[in-house]
């Protein structure tokens, strides 16, 4: 691979490191409003949308942990 290319890759990964930081923030988020639903509504569906959405948001954090790592190899090597 060519210096050009991967100085691309270098750049495209800390975009979605710049992205994946935002998703973790929002996560952050909805876990203190989660956090703070009182306890006699922590069965109701918001609750439970509030729950979900702490998950997907975590696991998409995650996928993109996985596409820079992969991206950073790819440049490095």
């Amino acid at each position: 691979m060519n210096k050009v290319r991967r100085k691309s890759i270098q750049d495209i990964a800390s975009q979605l490191e710049t992205l994946k930081s935002e998703l973790e923030g929002l996560q952050g988020e909805e876990e203190d409003y989660r956090d703070n639903i009182p306890e006699n509504l922590q069965g109701s569906a918001r609750y439970e949308a509030a729950d979900e959405a702490c998950d997907t948001l975590g696991e998409a954090a995650d996928g993109l942990g996985d596409i820079i790592t992969s991206l950073e190899e790819l440049s490095e090597g």
